[in-house]
């Protein structure tokens, strides 16, 4: 009875949190900040911290969702990636045939087979395994490759994969452990981010670290780890004046970020918990009546995060 009722509270939490206006805005911020950036690197050199936005949003939102069901035990591996699959691929299909016919006015054959080729890692989400091998993300040649962009979408549908097995596997073995395992994962994954992405390691190891599961997972993990935190009620969000004042905190750490970090910045390294931390803050904080929920609650960001993924 204990284990359905709070199973009954797991998913009544989902709902709104899938209703929140304030996660779909954060996420259509880390879109557009993601767009820009590959639009002018120059210009909107901020934008990749979107990237680091969203893992820590899907880290929570994914969280949420597996560990409600393996709480009901509703979860089924089968349906959770067909409703991934309805999701993501229809999508990514019709963007691939899009971005086919554009480069082919625009690019040359080399351009053109490399573009190609990455759509298809892209397809079996292996991209970012295929770029590690070769293309720095920062590099001017990743400018020609429309595609290069999917490789976030990589590391987060490997990140389904893996996560949804330890979780029940952890679950059924001592459903106390879960928090522990995941924090000693966060930290094994954190350690290699800032280990590998030391600028005085060889470039081929600094932007492997850049793309590679291993060394994001820490981030996704961060948003699973904040999500057992509220489930577990330790995080207390009913006074306004805190959280108008952490929302505005986590605000600064990602503006902060946006201004001070550059090309030189080690990433994803210990320095990456500067917005990551500010976006988990966003996260649990920016509630309704916070000002800093009206600012970021506007129509159409809220609109783009909801189309986005």
């Amino acid at each position: 009875m204990i284990f359905l009722e709070r199973g009954k509270i797991l998913t009544e939490s989902i709902t709104k949190i899938a209703r929140r206006d304030d996660i779909q805005a954060l996420r259509g911020f880390a879109v557009i900040s993601v767009l820009l950036f590959h639009f002018n690197k120059d210009i909107f050199s901020f934008g990749y911290l979107g990237v680091d936005v969203f893992f820590v949003i899907s880290g929570f939102v994914i969280s949420n969702l597996i560990y409600s069901e393996i709480t009901n035990n509703t979860f089924s591996f089968k349906s959770f990636f067909s409703k991934r699959f309805k999701r993501i691929i229809p999508a990514l299909l019709s963007y691939g045939i899009f971005v086919q016919i554009i480069i082919y006015f625009v690019l040359d054959h080399r351009q053109i087979i490399e573009t190609s080729k990455t759509l298809m890692y892209s397809l079996g989400f292996l991209s970012n395994i295929h770029l590690s091998r070769y293309l720095p993300y920062f590099d001017s040649g990743s400018e020609y490759n429309l595609v290069v962009n999917l490789w976030s979408l990589s590391v987060e549908e490997q990140f389904y994969i893996i996560f949804p097995l330890l979780a029940m596997l952890i679950y059924k073995l001592n459903r106390a452990l879960i928090l522990p395992f995941f924090l000693l994962l966060f930290f094994i994954s954190l350690s290699l981010a800032h280990i590998y992405s030391k600028s005085e390691n060889d470039a081929f190891i600094t932007h492997g670290s850049f793309f590679l599961f291993p060394t994001r997972a820490w981030e996704l993990l961060l948003g699973s780890i904040l999500f057992l935190a509220h489930s577990n009620n330790w995080i207390k969000i009913n006074d306004i004046n805190v959280n108008n004042l952490m929302s505005f905190f986590g605000l600064v750490l990602i503006c902060y970020s946006i201004i001070f970090f550059s090309e030189a910045t080690p990433f994803p390294s210990i320095y990456t918990l500067i917005p990551t931390i500010g976006t988990a803050l966003l996260i649990t904080f920016c509630r309704k009546g916070t000002l800093i929920n009206k600012i970021l609650t506007v129509k159409p960001m809220i609109l783009i995060g909801l189309i986005s993924y």
